[in-house]
């Protein structure tokens, strides 16, 4: 009787999401929407309601495709479903209608999307096929495709294509086209390991190989694997991403392991795992696009911009009565560099194109000094980057304080060791405990000098040492744009430069 009534009541549920008068369309007029206090302006964020992970990450025909998880109904989590925008340039992004939602099995949980150019599912050439996971009762995987560059999907009618074999946690597929082995590579969390599964076209998959027991962190359920290809100096090697909690500084982060792939079995390199690409509380659940250009050849990466110890409860961009809560970081390039003890590290940088809404740089500080306070001239602009670059060593410590009139502010230190981020004065921290915490980062051993480039937005700051080989993200919520810099040195040599963004919604 208890399913009965919750099979009912789940019909009930759907009938009322999916009515045209439940959700309503997000495709539009940009507006002042996208101008509220702690809206980043350039950073991409939904113009309404919940988002968490990014989906779905495709390039076809000259869009970047950005699917994400999203509540249409309310700024929490819950009722998952498929938002969609969409770019030409990685900073402007088009906001489109909601592109998959909850159905008779389930929420519409994390997955991705590939470009079917030999048609091997049968949707049509160049079908854009999103794979999913269906959560309902279980966690299974389904698809859906698209033939008009992804503005609509129609569910495959045998959904689910791959069934739970009886694994609480059996989510986030991520797929790729293997050529040497001839067919589709889905990876696939399944509790605290990835499981490898093979396909020649979408629809009927076989186990291949599992990996991850006695290597890496094991501090939470491992989630939205990402298996891709990078080239070295020392040829190809494989880089897996796994997203789980037990990050270096609380709550959840993105680990990596370097290795080989043969179409079968991953293998990890040794290395001091756990190795995590971003130190900072908050950068979760990112992963890469597929299909980009050969011609291009970069591997780019976005995560969500938020941490599970508090993301519910983080303040909303409040337009009443509805509000938007949650942001993705700025799209990175990923590469590796050998670490001097001989490892490979996984370098994340801002990629190129955040060019294109820059303005002019200004020298604020060259010269040797103890201490240097700074007003910023933002010129009403709400983002902005700073650029460092100084001397370090065991004795030696570079610090910075970014504040604003209201006496909130965040500091940064950087030593040989570690990169260190505060955030208790930041401004509002109250909301939960576990956001005011500190994060740390080792620095690797890089030489000098450092240098650092800290992106700063309404809600955020994200900063990067000698272009991504150690990097920390983390939200802040002033009550005003941090405006003054203050720089303290050993009496060494700093230059230190600015430049302001103009926003992506204008």
């Amino acid at each position: 009787m208890k399913t009965i009534i919750h099979t009912i009541l789940f019909a009930v549920v759907l009938v009322l999401f999916v009515s045209c008068d439940t959700v309503e369309p997000i495709e539009g007029t940009v507006n002042n929407e996208y101008r509220e206090k702690y809206r980043p302006q350039i950073h991409f964020s939904a113009k309404r309601n919940w988002i968490n992970d990014p989906n779905g990450l495709v390039y076809f025909d000259g869009e970047y495709h950005l699917f994400y998880q999203h509540n249409p109904l309310g700024a929490e989590w819950g009722n998952m479903s498929w938002g969609h925008a969409i770019s030409t340039d990685l900073m402007h992004w088009k906001q489109l209608n909601v592109a998959l939602m909850p159905d008779h099995l389930g929420d519409i949980f994390s997955g991705c999307a590939v470009i079917d150019k030999n048609n091997t599912a049968g949707f049509g050439k160049d079908a854009m096929v999103a794979i999913y996971t269906s959560a309902g009762k279980v966690q299974s995987q389904s698809i859906a495709y698209s033939t008009d560059k992804g503005r609509t999907f129609t569910k495959y009618s045998a959904n689910p294509v791959l069934a739970n074999p009886g694994i609480a946690d059996f989510r986030d597929p991520k797929v790729f086209w293997h050529n040497e082995s001839n067919q589709w590579i889905m990876s696939l969390a399944t509790n605290q390991t990835i499981t490898f599964y093979g396909s020649s076209n979408l629809k009927s998959w076989t186990r291949l190989s599992e990996f991850g027991n006695g290597i890496g962190s094991h501090g939470g359920v491992w989630e939205c694997p990402d298996l891709f290809p990078l080239s070295t100096e020392n040829g190809k090697k494989w880089v897996l991403l796994v997203s789980n909690s037990g990050a270096p500084n609380g709550g959840t982060g993105t680990q990596y392991f370097i290795g080989k792939f043969d179409g079968t079995y991953f293998t990890a390199e040794d290395a001091p795992y756990p190795l995590w690409l971003d130190y900072g509380k908050d950068n979760y659940a990112g992963v890469t696009w597929d299909n980009i250009p050969e011609n291009d050849g970069r591997r780019l990466h976005i995560g969500w911009m938020n941490n599970w110890q508090y993301a519910n409860n983080i303040p909303v961009f409040n337009i009443a009565p509805k509000g938007a809560r949650g942001s993705m970081t700025l799209v990175r390039e990923l590469k590796l560099e050998m670490h001097p003890e001989g490892y490979f590290l996984l370098k994340n940088k801002v990629v190129s194109e955040i060019e294109s809404i820059a303005n002019d740089w200004k020298t604020i500080v060259d010269e040797a000094f103890t201490s240097k306070t700074v007003a910023l001239n933002l010129n009403n602009k709400k983002a902005y980057q700073l650029q460092l670059i100084g001397k370090t060593s065991d004795s030696e410590t570079l610090s910075l304080k970014l504040s604003n009139s209201k006496n909130e502010f965040c500091s940064i230190t950087i030593d040989a060791r570690k990169l260190i981020f505060k955030r208790s004065d930041s401004g509002i921290v109250n909301f939960a405990n576990a956001f005011s915490d500190h994060s740390e980062s080792p620095v690797f051993g890089i030489t000098n000098p450092v240098k650092l480039d800290i992106y700063v937005d309404q809600s955020s700051v994200e900063i990067f040492v000698n272009d991504g080989a150690a990097s920390l993200t983390n939200l802040v919520f002033p009550s005003s744009l941090y405006d003054v810099l203050t720089v303290e040195s050993n009496n060494s040599h700093v230059n230190t430069k600015f430049r302001t963004f103009n926003s992506i919604w204008e």
